[in-house]
């Protein structure tokens, strides 16, 4: 199955898109996409200079963008902007770094017109890198 392009249905550019690929999608429910780290990103340069490492805090975005996309996709949140509200439970269980592919699943929860939760969680070869609980907050593009 094809997906549209992440950048087709999010507002986020370079250098701030951490997705390159959505692998499944449920409009309204759920996402799940790639993130394939070379090395040459700009945070690896000053986070760890000799032991690079992705910051969580990025991976925690990463992982809103897909339930951002997850939230897009469905008709009735079309020419929306989720907006990152919270974030809750983050939990980090190994590092990241230059080489590895970040494999985010994002599912939405309750969803009203102008807020929502969902939960996600980032492994990197099925072992769990981040879990956390999110909240957006949806407003006009």
């Amino acid at each position: 199955m094809t997906f549209p392009n992440p950048i087709d249905l999010i507002a986020h550019r370079e250098p701030f898109i951490f997705v390159d690929e959505i692998t499944e999608l449920t409009p309204g429910v759920s996402a799940t996409t790639t993130w394939k780290l070379t090395g040459e990103e700009w945070f690896f340069a000053g986070h760890f200079p000799g032991r690079p490492t992705l910051p969580g805090v990025l991976i925690c975005e990463a992982i809103a963008q897909t339930g951002a996309l997850a939230i897009v996709s469905d008709p009735k949140f079309a020419g929306k902007l989720p907006l990152f509200g919270g974030l809750d439970g983050a939990r980090f269980r190994r590092q990241v770094v230059p080489g590895d592919t970040l494999v985010l699943t994002a599912t939405i929860g309750r969803m009203s017109a102008r807020a929502g939760k969902g939960q996600g969680v980032a492994t990197v070869n099925g072992e769990i890198a981040c879990e956390c609980e999110l909240l957006f907050v949806v407003v006009d593009a």
